[in-house]
């Protein structure tokens, strides 16, 4: 119990941060919700809740929450604008500037507090409307309902009821209405947002993913447009002060005749209020797609084209001007193939390189096609001029920026996620053989777990020149790689234990031999804290969720030995 308590307050440290944001974020929510929801419950919507009930406020109250969440929802993939904000940030405390490396994860919550918004809103406006049509469709003028929808049937310039005739049904009021045409608008596109976002189709299906997410243009237009036709309306100030709904609401049948206190209420629609909340996102992401396609406009020269094993392409580039730090990474388009389609890639070289090279493992449609125009499926080399044109917009910051801030590393790759440490291993290596004195890393440990034999190819070669390189400089203390094969058959692994005495790995060449299995983390983490006592240890993961929860909860739990892990992952 008082382990599980220790590692329950260490965590709640760790994310203090993340927590105390979230917390502010969820409390605004909560504050709007309910600060709206009683705004509806003042005199002025007296006449209005006659009609409508509670149901008026169940409408009104999530709509401000929507109006704050559709503010926030452009921030997280405005990408520019954050690698701005966590190179200033960084420099003040890198606590922070390693919460906006959780973009996606935020962008993803706000999108479910939009869903869940939306749906209340859309619920609370269908019985909205049942009730606008129900207090129509009353025969008997006696009632108080009826008598507020039948106001301004003359010259429909004060009106309560938004339907103005009981020759209709909801149908017809839904798509001949702006409230009504551009809420079936916005709920479609953002139906069709959020489940091409699961996970299953952004992987197996990206182009779907991409096109459609798209529709957040139309989402932000039927979001501005919605409020323009002032289906919420309620008595005007004016009228509230000669008209106390409170007293006279009895007296509606004698409202406006000669010798009575109570006039007829005058009412009026609210203002739209959505744009203001959303025209200052808009306008930042505006700005950002506008410097994404000054850059995108700069011209790249593919210099050279490596075709490793496992269809895994290798692209590398030039481009004037084009600065990187470790870990980065771009967005690449080939116009020959898609005009539109953007594909994140990270970057494998090293800042010191002239020239930048991304590593793409060919999986889907897109790939296969640069594959094709890059000759991977031909026997001949093709002549530059013959080779595709390319667009890169970038690059970006990502949490693999803070590699050399700590003295002691561990980088954790799974299969392709290795791609962000072959940047991070050239540069090391550069800084050491230009003797550069500004290197705080004093140790890294580098784990790379991958599924099958064949995904080790296209690193081998990195790691054997490291590995070389660094016997020569006498630095065989500085890199400690660990290599494991998690999915192999017993034959297999039968046949490769008997040459496992020899000099070298028979998978990857190397001196330090493959591992089967999983990494045991508890007794990886145990031997780093004795290794390292006192020492502030970087742990940086490119790969799935369920190992960095895994590599998370390690952090937390052999922070207690006097080491302290700080865990860092990889999102895109």
């Amino acid at each position: 119990m008082l382990y599980t308590y220790t590692i329950f307050s260490l965590k709640i440290v760790s994310d203090a941060l993340r927590c105390v944001f979230q917390l502010v974020w969820l409390g605004i929510n909560v504050f709007l919700f309910v600060h709206f929801y009683m705004a509806f419950l003042v005199d002025r919507y007296y006449y209005t809740r006659v009609i409508l009930g509670h149901a008026l406020s169940w409408a009104r109250a999530p709509a401000a929450c929507l109006n704050f969440n559709c503010m926030l929802i452009l921030l997280p993939v405005c990408r520019n604008l954050l690698s701005f904000l966590r190179g200033s940030i960084q420099y003040c405390s890198r606590t922070a500037a390693r919460q906006l490396d959780r973009n996606l994860t935020f962008h993803k919550l706000v999108a479910y507090m939009i869903a869940l918004h939306t749906a209340i809103h859309i619920i609370a406006h269908l019985f909205n409307f049942e009730r606008f049509m129900d207090s129509q469709f009353m025969i008997n003028g006696s009632h108080l309902p009826y008598v507020l929808s039948q106001i301004g049937n003359n010259d429909n310039r004060s009106y309560l009821n938004p339907i103005r005739t009981n020759e209709t049904n909801p149908t017809i009021v839904m798509f001949t209405t702006i409230a009504g045409l551009t809420g079936v608008v916005i709920t479609l596109a953002l139906i069709l947002i959020i489940t091409s976002s699961m996970e299953v189709i952004r992987r197996s299906y990206f182009e779907v993913f991409w096109f459609t997410h798209h529709l957040f243009i139309v989402f932000f237009i039927g979001l501005v447009a919605h409020g323009i036709g002032r289906i919420v309306r309620g008595q005007t100030v004016e009228s509230v002060k000669v008209h106390d709904p409170v007293e006279c609401h009895s007296k509606f049948e004698t409202w406006g005749q000669n010798g009575t206190d109570c006039p007829e209420p005058v009412f009026a629609g609210n203002p739209p209020m959505t744009w203001k909340w959303v025209v200052g996102p808009m306008f930042l992401y505006v700005c950002e797609r506008l410097v994404r396609f000054y850059r995108s406009q700069q011209k790249v020269v593919i210099t050279k084209v490596v075709m490793h094993p496992s269809k895994t392409l290798e692209l590398q580039m030039k481009k004037k001007g084009f600065k990187m730090e470790v870990g980065q990474y771009v967005f690449m388009q080939c116009p020959s193939i898609s005009q539109l389609e953007w594909h994140p890639f990270t970057l494998t070289s090293a800042p010191e390189e002239d020239h930048l090279s991304v590593h793409i493992r060919i999986v889907g449609d897109w790939t296969q096609a640069l594959y094709t125009a890059c000759g991977g499926d031909k026997t001949v080399v093709l002549d530059a001029w013959t080779l595709p044109k390319v667009a890169v917009d970038g690059p970006f910051g990502t949490a693999s920026e803070d590699v050399f801030r700590y003295e002691v590393v561990m980088l954790v790759g799974a299969g392709i996620g290795v791609t962000p440490f072959a940047s991070v291993l050239k540069s090391v290596w550069y800084k050491h053989v230009q003797e550069n004195k500004n290197v705080f890393t004093k140790k890294i440990y580098f784990y790379w777990l991958c599924p099958e034999t064949q995904a080790f190819e296209w690193f081998a070669d990195l790691l054997q020149s490291l590995e070389r390189q660094m016997n020569e400089k006498d630095m065989r203390d500085f890199l400690s790689y660990n290599i494991y094969l998690t999915r192999w058959k017993d034959a297999e692994a039968a046949h490769l234990r008997v040459q496992y005495e020899a000099e070298d790995d028979p998978i990857t060449g190397l001196k330090q031999k493959t591992r089967y299995g999983k990494p045991n983390w508890d007794n990886e983490f145990s031997g780093i804290a004795t290794q390292h006592p006192g020492s502030k240890v970087g742990v940086f993961l490119c790969g799935p969720t369920a190992l960095a929860t895994a590599l998370g909860k390690q952090c937390i739990s052999h922070t207690e030995s006097g080491t302290e892990f700080i865990f860092n992952k990889e999102n895109f």
